[in-house]
């Protein structure tokens, strides 16, 4: 049930006890060792001894994606290039990407976050771990192949994509746990049905899905179709990689490993903290990094924090499913739309497949909105009077939950993209 039960049950009064002095340390060396924090305290008239209490902390800047990329490549390590033993690198669709470094006290506190990660969704040294998870700069598939060799489970480094490989994999290794993106479990499913093959007849029981917001239907569907259990997993590069967070057996929030991390809830707007059990952006403050600790990074990511105790016995604080990013927010007319609140939707409804894209134009001064939504093999072939109900019956439902008039289009079983990776949900095409 635990990796470390001494940490992850550790008393509260304990845990931010140790919390405090592990931020104070991390205050001070970045301070001293980073020309890029030192200004940043010093505008705010800042010192590190300001630091007395957690509370203090919302006194202390932010770091942005963008202060990364300022800092290219190299900027905000605290240590010299020949402690580094690790470099990372997001995908940077735009502008320079965000470079992390690792030094090897790092891959080793990495790789047992991802043990902890692993056990709490019920592996052990007796699993068979299918990582598809891409390797290379991302830092999905070596985060979850060290924490595999650190627990002792059999990891076998398949990497995403080549589907009919992936399926063989399963059948011929006997593989029981299966990592990679929601996106992808879908598809997996999906070509599962198409040759034949019943879930039920692999050994695989679990799943760990990360990297990019999913919603709970989604979860269902998955769990349905794969006949497996699916757990949430949380990380990002700039923090650490996965592993920051992830379910427990409870599937009632994502546990955050707080002897590592301290999270924080802001109003995006205000930027102020906010409290726990409201909606806002997730701020992370990683206290045990040594190459490149970072100070209240702003995630995007729009989540709630849960501080009432969970049946699991950890002690540590939870966030809520991801509900999107304020980055990947659509501002329609004036209204916040996330795409996870339209595949809620989807799910919800059922009929279709969970395959949608949202493309946005402005049409004048308007803001227009169309939901390209993949039918069923079933409903296909159906009357056209039945297909245009259905399509009613959606931008109905899509327009109570979002407040937004949406065109729906129901396409063709399989018309849309299919992804490997993160799924590209949104095309917009206004000129804004």
């Amino acid at each position: 049930m635990y990796w470390n039960k001494s940490y992850e049950c550790m008393p509260r009064e304990k845990l931010q006890e140790l919390q405090l002095e592990r931020l104070k340390r991390m205050v001070n060396r970045i301070y001293h060792d980073v020309p890029f924090y030192r200004n940043k305290f010093q505008e705010k008239g800042l010192l590190p001894e300001d630091v007395k209490s957690l509370e203090d902390l919302q006194k202390l800047p932010f770091t942005t994606k963008v202060d990364l990329r300022d800092n290219y490549p190299y900027g905000l390590f605290t240590v010299p290039l020949e402690q580094i033993v690790r470099i990372h690198a997001s995908s940077g669709t735009t502008g320079k990407p965000t470079v992390v470094g690792y030094t090897r006290n790092d891959i080793s506190m990495w790789s047992e976050l991802m043990a902890r990660c692993l056990v709490a969704a019920g592996a052990g040294p007796h699993s068979v771990i299918q990582n598809a998870y891409g390797y290379g700069l991302f830092t999905g598939g070596l985060g979850v192949h060290y924490g595999a060799e650190r627990l002792g489970a059999s990891i076998i480094p398949i990497s995403g994509g080549n589907t009919a490989k992936q399926i063989m994999i399963m059948q011929d290794f006997g593989s029981t746990v299966l990592t990679c993106t929601p996106s992808y479990a879908i598809y997996l499913a999906e070509v599962l049905a198409e040759s034949g093959i019943d879930p039920a007849s692999l050994k695989i029981r679990a799943g760990i899905f990360g990297a990019e917001p999913w919603s709970e239907n989604i979860r269902k569907d998955i769990e349905k179709k794969l006949k497996i259990k699916a757990y949430d997993i949380y990380g990002l590069s700039e923090i650490m990689g996965p592993g920051v967070a992830i379910e427990c057996e409870c599937q009632d929030g994502l546990h955050v490993w707080e002897d590592h991390f301290i999270p924080e809830i802001i109003d995006p707007v205000t930027l102020k903290v906010l409290p726990y059990g409201e909606q806002g952006e997730l701020v992370i403050t990683t206290i045990t990094k040594e190459g490149i600790p970072i100070l209240r990074y702003r995630t995007r990511d729009i989540t709630t924090i849960k501080a009432e105790p969970c049946a699991c016995g950890r002690t540590h604080l939870r966030i809520s499913r991801l509900q999107g990013r304020t980055d990947d927010m659509l501002i329609i007319r004036g209204v916040n739309v996330f795409p996870t609140q339209i595949e809620s939707v989807l799910l919800e409804i059922g009929e279709v497949e969970p395959h949608y894209q949202l493309v946005v134009r402005r049409d004048g001064s308007l803001d227009t909105l169309e939901i390209k939504v993949e039918l069923s093999e079933a409903l296909f072939s159906d009357r056209i009077s039945n297909l245009e109900n259905l399509e009613k019956r959606i931008r109905d439902r899509i327009q109570s939950t979002i407040g937004v008039n949406a065109k729906v289009a129901l396409v063709e079983p399989k018309s849309l993209p299919r992804s490997e990776g993160k799924s590209q949900r949104v095309v917009d095409l206004r000129k804004i």
